[in-house]
């Protein structure tokens, strides 16, 4: 590994000549704007000093990746000399904001006087707080036109001492930006000698900076790089083990896992709705590989191919298993009992997607009976990974027919059974992370859970616009609204928050009959709309806690073993 260093301005020289490069696998641009500052606040005020060293692979005759360039530089087939393989971030904000680039936000030079930068210079060596050079200006679109106006124009930016560092660009654009510039000032009877001077003694510092490197040789293998990449790279945010997956899949067959999540987010939206996307395809390729959903399977040398062979299936799973899971009232990660389901129920309907008729409706039967054991059972509480995989096993040849008659840990009644009555009476908030009290809610809205008052059925589009309300209000209970007794799951109902603020504290009997009366609905709409949450009418409007409490947990027993079955709940 060798170490040299080049200047900003001919850096700027080889990103636009499409010499320098990213390597596909690098995560995305994540500086935030105080980060962007930072580096140009370094490069003005200390010119001597490095803000970090750039990792580099030299490129031969052929690209060990596939690369991108910088965001904001022009497009090139040429094939580059160099991969940044650490540093794109400071590369990506140098590019991009003497560029100006940026479609937020602008970034402006502010030029003090040479005694005033003397004086800031000074006091920053000496760990005071001198005034900031770089000032960052938001942007945003307003009927048709760009804000802040002041900020596209250079007359009135110098008046606030201001002046776009895009004025310091290198190359012969940057050139007759800062000529242009200056002759703008003129024009505006704004520009003094001063302002020329200091300008383009900052203008120097920004061409003349320099940023060291090391370089990986030509010849370095792809393995090599791939590892020297996980060591060292610098970002604020460690690698996670999808990082690494995706160098391993560029390294392996030579294609972009960005590219194929980005594609899969086309055609299932809906998958961001249940975590990390990221983690939740880890888990479902590890599975249709036969291995483990861990971290160890993950890093296996051969885990990036495997992926790239397994992708459509996993495609097809995710496809599947997301349209299922909203069949199910599984809407997103907030309503989800258990991380487990989304991924092995996914991993199933991989197995089940090329199956129809009766075979179809087997494996939907078994599937549900999976989700809904994952939901209700404790089975994938502690090491739920290795005891997924090993459930997997078992029913991947229930549903493909290999070994229709396997044993499936997830399916022994007496090892995991299902809550009692006394359980689901006891069952916390919905609203936190809990797995009972989320799977009693999800139960609770399996049968499209009609708000109370505009009547429409729960589903993915609406979820968001649904808020968890009390039916019997911590007021008219007399509580405090922390108080367990009130924050139970059967006490609690999705509806939409306009209806939720338009309840009272009062008693539910009130509110029932206030609700049928305003709208003009009747008894049996209302009872109606409450049954479809599996809320007894009776029970609630008979203003008694405990016997309501009673009378809903045998009504979710009832569904809860049914879908536990594999089975559809009676009316």
């Amino acid at each position: 590994m060798e170490a040299r260093s080049k200047t900003i301005e001919a850096w700027f020289s080889l990103i636009e000549q499409g010499q320098v490069k990213l390597p596909r696998f690098q995560r995305h641009e994540a500086w935030r704007s105080h980060q962007i500052a930072g580096l140009f606040e370094n490069i003005l005020r200390s010119p001597s000093l490095p803000v970090g060293v750039l990792l580099v692979l030299e490129v031969g005759d052929k690209e060990l990746f596939h690369s991108r360039p910088i965001v904001g530089a022009p497009k090139s087939d040429a094939r580059p000399s160099m991969h940044i393989l650490d540093g794109q971030q400071r590369m990506t904000a140098l590019y991009r904001s003497l560029t100006d680039n940026y479609e937020d936000m602008r970034i402006f030079v502010r030029l003090a006087s040479s005694t005033e930068l003397d004086e800031s210079k000074a006091a920053s060596e000496d760990d005071e707080d001198g005034s900031e050079l770089i000032e960052v200006v938001k942007r945003w679109n307003h009927k048709g036109g760009r804000r802040p106006v002041w900020a596209d124009d250079e007359v009135e930016c110098i008046k606030r001492g201001l002046s776009p560092i895009s004025i310091f660009r290198p190359g012969s654009i940057g050139e007759a930006s800062f000529k242009a510039w200056r002759d703008c000032l003129r024009a505006g009877n704004s520009f003094t000698d001063e302002i020329g001077d200091l300008a383009g003694e900052l203008r120097k510092r920004v061409l003349g900076y320099t940023l060291p490197f090391l370089s990986l040789p030509v010849g370095t293998s792809r393995e090599t790089a791939l590892e020297v990449f996980i060591n060292m790279n610098t970002s604020a945010s460690p690698l996670k083990d999808y990082d690494i997956v995706v160098a391993q899949v560029e390294e392996g067959v030579g294609e972009s896992l960005h590219d194929k999540v980005e594609a899969l987010l086309q055609s299932a939206p809906a998958a961001k709705d249940y975590g990390r996307i990221e983690d939740i395809l880890l888990a479902i390729t590890a599975l249709l590989l036969d291995k483990p959903p861990i971290k160890k399977t993950y890093l296996e040398e051969d885990f990036g191919k495997g992926l790239a062979r397994v992708w459509p299936d996993v495609v097809a799973g995710i496809e599947r298993g997301l349209q299922f899971l909203s069949d199910e009232a599984l809407f997103n990660d907030k309503t989800l009992p258990s991380d487990v389901a989304v991924y092995l129920t996914c991993a199933l309907w991989a197995v089940a997607s090329n199956l129809k008729l009766d075979q179809e409706g087997n494996a939907r039967q078994i599937i549900r009976k999976v989700l809904w054991r994952a939901c209700f059972t404790h089975r994938y509480g502690k090491t739920s990974a290795t005891r997924a995989f090993a459930d997997y096993k078992a029913l991947k040849g229930m549903i493909d027919g290999t070994t229709p008659n396997a044993t499936c840990e997830l399916f022994d009644t007496a090892a995991f059974r299902l809550p009692d009555v006394d359980e689901i009476k006891v069952a916390g908030w919905p609203g936190r992370k809990d797995r009972l009290p989320r799977a009693i809610l999800a139960t609770s809205l399996r049968r499209k859970a009609q708000d109370f008052a505009d009547g429409a059925p729960v589903g993915r589009n609406n979820i968001s616009a649904r808020e968890l309300d009390h039916l019997y209000s911590c007021g008219y209970l007399k509580v405090d609204r922390d108080d367990p007794l009130a924050n139970r799951a059967l006490n609690c109902a999705l509806i939409t928050g306009l209806t939720n603020r338009n309840k009272s504290a009062a008693a539910p009997s009130d509110y029932v009959a206030k609700r049928a009366k305003a709208a003009n609905l009747g008894e049996e709409t209302v009872r109606w709309r409450l049954a479809t949450h599996l809320i007894p009418y009776s029970a609630l409007v008979a203003d008694n806690y405990e016997g309501f409490l009673d009378a809903r947990a045998k009504l979710i027993e009832a569904d809860m073993k049914a879908l536990c079955d594999g089975v559809e709940p009676t009316s």
